[in-house]
């Protein structure tokens, strides 16, 4: 059994979709980070960033804490989603959402969707970077059904934070290989599942 420990944010959904995928019984602990919780005692023990998600696996006691490392500790356990063939290719993307799809998208939720009007500057700078990955990615599915080659923990890293994409004030038919990837991950089973987690709040998937 895992306790999980997250919110329905692009990161905490990253890890309850893994673990739909691996298919290991788990429950969830919700940490409302709009009333703080993740700076409470008990939260901080496990995740000394005091960021959501987080995990401890009662089978060995062990507690992970940042997504990247509880997904490479998940995927590595039960062997899947980490192909050894294409294991490099997974990490360079895997990195790339850790580096940029998820602090820059972050950040353009803050100041496009959040914060809006505060500086054109600003908004500017976030929708020209915002694009940029955008493009990266699609660049790369033109000759890859998935950004690891197979499907695997780069795909359902990045898939939770594009499905922000109207957040992001981003057309995904101007990005065909991505809007492709994206509809073909909406419909998995483990991911409507692991989307849906409790507290989402009438978050639906979008499109």
């Amino acid at each position: 059994m895992i306790d999980l420990y997250t919110w329905p944010t692009p990161n905490g959904r990253k890890i309850s979709i893994l673990l739909e995928e691996i298919n290991t019984p788990y429950s969830i602990h919700l940490i409302n980070i709009e009333n703080n919780e993740q700076f409470l005692d008990n939260f901080s023990r496990i995740a000394p960033s005091n960021k959501i998600p987080a995990i401890v696996d009662r089978e060995n006691d062990q507690s992970i804490f940042e997504s990247g490392s509880i997904m490479l500790y998940l995927a590595k356990k039960h062997n899947q989603f980490i192909a050894k063939k294409y294991y490099w290719q997974i990490m360079e993307w895997l990195v790339f959402q850790l580096s940029q799809v998820g602090p820059i998208l972050g950040q353009a939720h803050q100041f496009l969707f959040y914060h809006p009007n505060q500086s054109k500057f600003i908004e500017k700078k976030y929708i020209d970077y915002t694009k940029r990955i955008y493009k990266t990615l699609n660049n790369r599915l033109k000759d890859n059904e998935y950004l690891g080659v197979e499907y695997s923990i780069a795909d359902i890293a990045t898939w939770p934070w594009i499905a922000r994409f109207e957040r992001h004030r981003i057309d995904l038919n101007s990005y065909p290989e991505v809007l492709r990837w994206y509809k073909k991950i909406r419909k998995r089973s483990a991911v409507i599942k692991g989307y849906n987690m409790i507290g989402a709040k009438n978050d639906k998937i979008p499109l």
